[in-house]
Formats: structure tokens, C-alpha cells, sequence
């Protein structure tokens, strides 16, 4: 990729962030118009699962193999056609007859979006290649994504209450489209110069490893046990294929030696609690408010602001921490916010204080913008500069299977725990859930300090020099 002067690097950094704000937020806006879309459809709640779930296993899946793609059939090319699928499967999705298509046109908004994330991260890390600098432009990739994330009940609280749950879909086409045309005018072409090869068998049992797992978590209350046990076995043996098949590759899928490295393998697991309790907080949240305290889609919207506000103000200023004093800061502060909101969550009722609740949903988006830019972060500075596709889909890729087992953990625990009416038993019920809240934010809070030792810095140098990697 060509030098590019200051503006332009900005205004790609912009275009980039554009897609990542659409995606982001068809992440989560869909989670206000949950209760809409199960009255149209009189669908269950392991529908509404499916909803957001087989949109985020589809990303988790595809996310790698698109990122090695575009490093090796061109980065701007991919990142149009994702552009192209996703506005597509948004327009399909908003003339869904039955949940059983809208869960299948999720799935095409997801193969499109899994050609954007991981791609435009690809894009930045080309253009910003001074590391402050670098460090910097994440920071504001990382605000983005969590303003989009969270940000998402809001605006599809207003669009559901207006206009109607079609609507969330209708506006990604506009955005489809205008980011497309950017793209062509200002958007430079680049390819690795040393691509890797397309590995199709692991790109097929992570399919399963993902699918199966999620697939025997959310239909464990409902099918019978040999059903759910068999999806966990599945999973286990593509799981147990998958790592030393990887290993023997000359150009594998993802090295599994890059988990040799505790800061590398600290930020994937960071990323899957933290998006895990993102992911199943939106969920049950947009169902309490609505179901069980009988708010409208547009007032529950505006309630979750706070962590809006919380998300996109502290990823900036986490941002600017890890580039004058690395990650250690805002992750362990990450840690205790999520603890923090967790506990002031396990104590939820039908008639629980407002104000109490609104403090909740403020230190859980201060917790969340804290812990999303050190992920990327470190899983970047980890991995080749020259294949910076496949750093930034592995990141991409541990946010979204930690989406996917929030929504299909935290929901699977609330929905066992229900035996009458919804509106009278979800607060009791959600208990359990925020007490994962709980340990998870208990794990990103350990590892920020683990992660940032000097030992676990040496293996990240260590593995590097194994595998012939220069840290970035």
C-alpha cells in the first residue's frame, strides 16, 4: 500500500470505521426488536436466540478465512464485496415472511459482514504503521465499536417504536451503499506479499467446532439429552481435529502456536468473556425492560444510553493509555467495572430502582469501552505485520464466539430457570446469568495483570522467533 499523507489515512480510517459502525451495530440493534419480531412470529425463545446467534456463529466462522482471502486476493476488493452481501441480506431481512428466513438472511448479512471487520482492520494496520500511531487509530476503531455495539438498543429502540422492526434492517442499505462508493474513490488497493493458502478442511471443522456447541447450548432446555450431548461431542471432536491438524499445515488456518504466547492467548480469552457478557447483557436486558418492567422499545433504548455514553468515552481514553502505558491499566480497570455491574445486577427485580439500574448499565459501558481496544491491540502487536488479515480475525473472530456463547449461555441459564409467566419471573430467573457477568469480569481482571507481566512479554518474543513472526 502507498504512503498516504495524514488526511487521507484519517479519512480511510473513517471509511473503515463506517462499515465497522454498521456491523457493530447490527450486532445489538436487533436485541430491541426481539419482542416485536416474537409477537409478529409467535416464536420462542430459542427463536430469538437463533436471531442474534446465527448471525454472530456465521461471522465467528467466516471471519478467518476472509481476512487470509483479502490478504491475498486484495483488501479493498473483499472489503466491497462484503459491503455488497451485507446491504443484501439487510434488504432480505427486512422482507422476512417467518423467523425461519429471518435466521437464514442473518446468515447472509453474516457472510458479508465477516468480509468487513477483519478486512478494514487489515486496511488500518497498513495505513498507520508508526505503532502510537497505530495504537491511536485503534483507539478510535475501538470507541467505535463499542459506541455501535451499545448504541445499538438505543437506535433500534427509536426505529422498532416508530417505524416498526423492519426498520433496522432498512437503514444498513443507505450505509451499504454510501460506504461502497467511498470505498472505490478513496480506498488504495493492498495485498500481502506473502499471502497464505486457503485451508478448507479447517475452515470446515471450526464451522462445526462453533456450530455444534452453540447449537447444543441453546437447545439443551428444550431437545432431549442425547441431542444436546451428542452437538458437545461433536464439537469436542472437531476441536480435537482441528489443533493438530492446524499444526502439521505449512500455512495453517491460525498456528496454534501463537497460543504459546500468554499476552496473545490472554487477549482472546479477554475478548471472548468480554464480549460473552456484552453479548448476553443486551440480550436479557431488552427483555427485562420490556417484558418484565413493560417499557416501551423506544424508553428501554434510552435507558441502556448510559452505556453507550460509558463505551465510547472510555475506549478513546483506553486507547490513549495503551499507547503511553500499555494494557495492564485498562484492562484491570475493565475487570472491576464488570464485577461491579454484575453484583449491582444479581440483586434484579420486576421492580428494581431505576437509578440503581442506570448506575448498572454506566459502569457495564465503562467496563466495555475499557477492555475492547487492549484486545486488539495485543492481538495485532502479536502476529505478522504482512498478515495483518489473519491478526485481525483472529481478534474479530474471539469477539464474535464470545457473542455467540453469551447469548446461548445467559439465555440458556434464564430460560431453565423459568416455569410461569415471563413478565413475572425473568428478574428472579436472570440471577445466574449476571453472576457469569460476575466471573467473567473476575477473569479479564486476573489476566490484565497476567498478560502484562515481563514473563508473559518474553513468550510472546519467544514463540515469535519459533515461527519466524516479527512482533508488530
Amino acid at each position: 500500500m502507498p504512503e498516504l499523507g495524514a488526511r487521507r489515512r484519517l479519512l480511510v480510517l473513517a471509511i473503515c470505521c463506517l462499515s465497522l459502525f454498521m456491523v457493530s451495530l447490527d450486532n445489538t440493534v436487533v436485541n430491541l426488536a426481539l419482542p416485536s419480531i416474537q409477537h409478529e412470529f409467535d416464536a420462542a425463545t430459542s427463536s430469538l436466540q437463533w436471531t442474534i446467534d446465527a448471525y454472530t456463529v456465521v461471522l465467528a466462522s467466516l471471519l478467518m478465512l476472509s481476512g487470509s482471502t483479502a490478504d491475498r486476493i486484495g483488501r479493498r476488493r473483499v472489503f466491497q464485496s462484503g459491503l455488497a452481501v451485507f446491504t443484501l441480506g439487510s434488504l432480505l431481512c427486512s422482507l422476512a415472511p417467518n423467523v425461519g428466513l429471518l435466521v437464514a438472511f442473518r446468515m447472509v448479512q453474516a457472510i458479508g459482514g465477516s468480509m468487513l471487520n477483519p478486512v478494514a482492520m487489515s486496511i488500518i494496520t497498513n495505513v498507520f504503521t508508526e505503532p502510537r500511531e497505530r495504537a491511536r487509530a485503534i483507539g478510535v476503531w475501538g470507541g467505535v465499536a463499542g459506541v455501535s455495539m451499545a448504541l445499538g438498543p438505543v437506535v433500534g429502540g427509536a426505529l422498532v417504536s416508530s417505524v416498526g422492526w423492519r426498520s433496522i434492517f432498512w437503514v444498513n442499505v443507505p450505509i451499504g451503499v454510501a460506504g461502497l462508493l467511498l470505498t472505490a474513490l478513496f480506498v488504495a488497493e493492498s495485498k500481502a506479499p506473502s499471502p497464505r493458502r486457503i485451508d478448507p478442511v479447517g475452515q470446515v471443522l471450526m464451522i462445526v467446532v462453533l456450530g455444534a456447541l452453540t447449537y447444543g447450548i441453546i437447545e439443551a432446555p428444550h431437545a432431549a439429552p442425547g441431542v444436546a450431548i451428542g452437538c458437545f461431542v461433536v464439537a469436542a471432536l472437531a476441536l480435537a481435529a482441528f489443533v493438530p491438524y492446524e499444526r502439521r499445515r505449512p500455512e495453517p488456518l491460525i498456528d496454534p502456536r501463537f497460543f504459546t504466547s500468554v499476552p496473545f492467548s490472554g487477549a482472546i480469552l479477554v475478548a471472548v468473556c468480554g464480549f460473552a457478557v456484552l453479548a448476553g447483557f443486551l440480550f436479557l436486558n431488552a427483555i427485562y425492560l420490556q417484558e418484565a418492567r413493560g417499557f416501551s422499545p423506544l424508553h428501554a433504548g434510552l435507558l441502556t444510553l448510559p452505556t453507550a455514553v460509558g463505551a465510547f468515552a472510555f475506549s478513546l481514553v483506553s486507547g490513549r493509555i495503551i499507547g503511553s502505558r500499555g494494557a495492564r491499566p485498562p484492562l484491570m480497570a475493565a475487570g472491576l467495572a464488570l464485577i461491579v455491574a454484575g453484583l449491582l445486577l444479581t440483586r434484579l427485580t420486576t421492580d428494581y430502582p431505576l437509578s440503581l439500574l442506570v448506575v448498572a448499565y454506566l459502569v457495564f459501558g465503562i467496563g466495555f469501552g475499557l477492555v475492547n481496544p487492549p484486545i486488539t491491540n495485543t492481538a495485532v502487536s502479536g502476529m505478522p505485520l504482512d498478515q495483518a488479515g489473519v491478526a485481525a480475525a483472529v481478534a474479530s473472530t474471539s469477539r464474535q464466539v464470545g457473542a455467540s456463547l453469551g447469548v446461548a449461555v445467559l439465555g440458556t441459564v434464564v430460560t431453565s430457570q423459568l416455569h410461569g409467566p415471563l413478565a413475572a419471573e425473568f428478574a428472579q430467573a436472570s440471577h445466574g446469568a449476571w453472576w457469569i457477568m460476575v466471573g467473567c469480569g473476575v477473569v479479564v481482571l486476573v489476566l490484565g495483570f497476567v498478560t502484562t507481566t515481563p514473563w508473559a512479554r518474553r513468550t510472546t518474543f519467544e514463540e515469535a522467533g519459533k515461527v519466524g513472526v516479527r512482533p508488530g
